[in-house]
């Protein structure tokens, strides 16, 4: 049987950063939170932190917080049902979920409220493209994710959540400075792009379907959803916008 106890220290020690923050969240000593988390590593025989600044998980680390966070839950539901199941001394389990940028930009933030209003939990987000979010679930890294990747994930459940469109947009003054004629590829060659990170691909996509080629123009950098857009109204560039966002 696991320590769960011990496994807590772990899941603070990386929820934290720290052990003496961990320390601090859990009303102990970091003496006492190092003790229980180096005491569960022996009876493992694995390391489940590798200490630094901040303290990260290893996988087996990662995994096995996750899975303290779904007995967390589980208890929780139950706890609902069973007035004498001893509670979890005030700490609401925390749920970590892997969610894309536009997602949060834009419906996210009322299904969470929804969600933590009906489960008691927290959220502890983590931000990636919406084409990998799947790999943080297949690994174990968080419980859950927003994900436009169609592959069942071992243990998990798909619920389809439809679609969020999305638009090419630019600025007035953009427009008429670049794509006056239209915006056939000669012109995009030339007209500087913004692009969330290195794997944002929905203006090739946009690309290939609107001229049926790809090019590879000017591009600034804009690891933000409302940045982007309003860069995009500021004239630096053209870019891919939730149509939910950039509608008037």
């Amino acid at each position: 049987m696991l320590d769960y106890l011990a496994l807590a220290s772990v899941a603070a020690v990386l929820r934290e950063g720290t052990f003496d923050k961990a320390a601090a969240v859990l009303g102990v000593t970091p003496s006492a939170v190092s003790q229980r988390v180096k005491g569960l590593e022996e009876r493992l025989g694995v390391a489940l932190l590798t200490r630094g600044s901040p303290c990260l998980a290893t996988p087996i680390g990662a995994r096995l917080c996750a899975h303290l966070e779904r007995v967390r839950l589980l208890e929780t539901d139950m706890a609902g049902e069973l007035e004498g199941l001893p509670g979890q001394g005030g700490e609401k389990p925390v749920l970590r979920v892997a969610v894309n940028s536009d997602s949060l930009a834009t419906w996210f933030p009322l299904a969470a409220a929804q969600f933590t209003a009906t489960s008691g939990a927290l959220l502890d987000l983590v931000l990636d493209d919406e084409a990998h979010t799947a790999e943080r679930l297949r690994t174990g890294e968080v419980m859950a994710a927003v994900s436009a990747d169609p592959a069942p994930v071992a243990g998990c459940k798909i619920h389809p959540l439809g679609a969020l469109d999305y638009a090419a947009v630019a600025s007035p003054s953009f427009h008429a400075e670049h794509f006056s004629q239209g915006a056939a590829s000669r012109n995009l060659r030339s007209a500087p792009m913004l692009r969330f990170d290195r794997r944002d691909e929905l203006q090739f996509r946009w690309m290939r379907e609107a001229c049926g080629e790809t090019c590879l123009p000017p591009t600034h950098w804009a690891p933000s959803t409302h940045g982007m857009l309003e860069l995009t109204l500021a004239g630096l560039g053209w870019s891919m916008a939730p149509i939910s966002m950039a509608e008037p």
